[in-house]
């Protein structure tokens, strides 16, 4: 549900595309620093837009555009799935394939630049060198995971409302084909050589703003960029919000399926607003890059990746997932994915949950040390929360542990 910090964002960025000239493409605003005609990468969105304080421990002012943002960013979400997710598919058909056509117009708009082949050569041209760095593949292996939405539990939430006979199987061939064709020619789109390793809320709000404000009809093309970021960050948050109902409802059926059920729905999105009041401060954006580092991201991912492979390749069974899968698909999958579930994919996860911590860090900006005991402490809340709630659902449930565990081994399938 963080995303929908950056679709707030995203939303306020589009607003100022309709000025001439673009913010961030002059150093005529009263944010600029130095005497200099030169645009710093991080003046424009850090002070001006953004404005960023000194740091996680100066919270600063409000910035009411911002929570304006973020206000009709949550309306527009609740208008689009409180009738269910009937009607968010509807929605979903033009925000997730409207993007599609601002990345095309993006991509023929980039290769018509002067330069556009040096950069497409930059792009294609690999490194072999970079495969001997063993943090080259815990990366890859991060954002295969992040890009994915693995252990997010959309991809099961969504998968539930398919037919009992539906190809899971080659479901997922086309999302791994598609994601990854998307991901690629995505980097054909282009954006300065020099800059390619930024990451982060940098990379959308700093780097590619200053790619289309040099080319001509700069606003045009902003709005292209911002409008495109902002549906894709309606259709991410239209599938995390959706699991987190569909979850209430499967927890609390008696109490969701109600009349007031809307109203529950009403309540939470209210609470849940109130929780993100805090990036409509100027010291808000240090702490969603901790949210994002420890809460969002990285180990919390990494370990409910594992869970869920343990819960399946051990707990449930390799064997009888095997099974379902041939009684509902008709084909039995192969031993290399038994082979995944119950050891490759939770050692890889071990081992790159150990590998990638590292200091976060803004731009030279060190966070104290008691921003790293809060992080952990969100981390650790998210990680605490599937054996906790496991040894609770075990305690409450009557019988001893063999026929608590018997579920887990069903003589028959469905």
């Amino acid at each position: 549900i963080f995303y929908i910090i950056i679709l707030a964002w995203a939303l306020l960025y589009f607003f100022y595309c309709f000025r001439d000239p673009l913010p961030w493409a002059t150093c005529n605003n009263p944010w600029n620093t130095g005497q200099y005609g030169l645009l710093t990468r991080s003046s424009a969105s850090d002070r001006g837009i953004l404005s960023m304080s000194g740091g996680i421990q100066e919270v600063g002012t409000v910035k009411w555009d911002l929570l304006l943002c973020l206000l009709a960013c949550w309306v527009a979400c609740y208008c689009c799935i409180w009738k269910g997710v009937r009607f968010t598919g509807k929605v979903v058909y033009f925000t997730a394939v409207f993007p599609y056509v601002m990345l095309a117009i993006l991509l023929v708009r980039g290769l018509t630049l002067p330069g556009a082949w040096q950069g497409v050569v930059y792009y294609l041209y690999p490194d072999p060198s970079r495969l001997a760095d063993f943090q080259v593949w815990m990366e890859a292996c991060a954002q295969v995971l992040f890009s994915y939405s693995a252990a997010s539990g959309t991809l099961i939430t969504l998968n539930s409302y398919n037919k009992f006979n539906n190809n899971c199987y080659k479901d997922s061939l086309w999302l791994c084909g598609l994601n990854s064709a998307t991901s690629f020619i995505a980097g054909f789109a282009g954006i300065p050589i020099d800059m390619v390793a930024d990451s982060g809320p940098g990379l959308a709000f700093i780097v590619f703003p200053q790619a289309v404000a040099m080319m001509p009809l700069p606003q045009l093309w902003a709005v292209c960029f911002f409008l495109m970021l902002i549906l894709l960050g309606l259709d991410t948050l239209f599938t995390g919000l959706e699991t987190i109902t569909s979850s209430m409802i499967d927890m609390f059926p008696g109490q969701m399926r109600r009349p007031w059920r809307r109203e529950i729905f009403l309540f939470f999105f209210c609470d849940t607003t109130l929780t993100y009041l805090f990036c409509g401060v100027q010291g808000g954006v240090y702490l969603f890059q901790l949210i994002d580092y420890y809460g969002a991201s990285g180990i919390c991912i990494v370990f409910v990746s594992a869970v869920h492979c343990v819960a399946v390749g051990w707990a449930f069974g390799a064997d009888r997932m095997c099974d379902a899968v041939q009684l509902m698909t008709g084909q039995r999958p192969s031993g290399y994915f038994k082979l995944c579930w119950r050891y490759f994919t939770p050692l890889i996860c071990m081992v790159s949950s150990m590998e990638r911590y590292k200091c976060i860090h803004n731009e030279g900006y060190v966070y104290p040390g008691w921003a790293y005991g809060l992080g952990w402490a969100m981390a650790l809340s998210s990680v605490a929360a599937v054996p906790i709630w496991a040894v609770v659902k075990i305690c409450l449930t009557e019988g001893t542990l063999r026929q608590v565990r018997a579920p887990t081994h069903p003589a028959y399938l469905f």
